[in-house]
């Protein structure tokens, strides 16, 4: 009896992961936040500002080691295809595609996300609009999915000095075919090298934070290599 049951739950196991490995997601954007969330710091701080709208300030290189390790080594632990990269970013009707950024609210919200070359940039928005219609853009899929980078700095006071170091966040979206998000996952990693800010010297310079932005960047993918296949083992559970 035992052996029965066991040789019926392996096959229910088999018949789902056949199934779950037949449906496919586009990955409709990717892109790194220029904007550097600072604790403490208001939205609107002019020091953030210039330092996301520096063009100095080029988080291409980190951005591509994500992008490349993303679809070279993560996307194999999903239990789902991922389509092919070349079929997204011919897509007319993607390349036509215009997303709703929501409602300008502060001086950072100008575009200072950079995406990977031949992508849109489409933001975390409460509406989702802009999945819907991409859903249906690519309606060969069961879902689209939202990869992006953003950056954290912490400082801590010492005296007239403060120490920085530099997050780095992964953040990978998946929804189904109406838009709406079924999976969700966050993982950061710290910088090892750290900053040392002096009061009245600028500190928000390009040349001061993408090394810490690399580093951080390094501690994240090196987490992801070891956590990426139990992060996303039920990802399409819900498409």
């Amino acid at each position: 009896m035992k052996r029965i049951l066991l040789f019926a739950a392996l096959c229910v196991m088999l018949i789902s992961n056949t199934y779950a490995q037949d449906k496919k997601v586009a990955v409709v954007t990717f892109y790194a936040v220029k904007k550097i969330n600072v604790a403490g710091s208001k939205g609107g701080d002019e020091s953030v500002a210039r330092l996301a709208n520096d063009t100095a300030f080029n988080l291409a290189p980190v951005l591509g080691l994500f992008h490349d390790q993303f679809f070279a080594d993560y996307a194999k632990n999903f239990q789902f295809d991922i389509l092919p990269e070349k079929q997204v970013l011919t897509n007319r009707g993607y390349k036509d595609f215009l997303a709703d950024r929501g409602p300008v609210t502060d001086i950072l919200n100008n575009n200072t996300e950079q995406p990977v070359k031949g992508y849109q940039v489409v933001l975390p928005l409460k509406r989702h609009d802009n999945e819907a219609n991409l859903a249906k853009i690519f309606d060969e899929c069961d879902g689209i999915m939202r990869v992006y980078l953003d950056f954290d700095m912490e400082k801590r006071a010492f005296g007239n000095a403060a120490l920085v170091k530099v997050i780095a966040n992964a953040n990978i979206d998946l929804y189904n075919k109406n838009g709406d998000k079924v999976f969700s996952v966050k993982r950061s990693a710290m910088s090892k090298i750290s900053g040392a800010q002096v009061a009245g010297i600028p500190f928000m310079v390009p040349r001061k934070v993408l090394p810490l932005c690399e580093s951080a960047t390094a501690e994240l993918l090196a987490l992801l290599d070891k956590e990426m296949p139990a992060l996303v083992k039920n990802a399409g559970a819900k498409l």
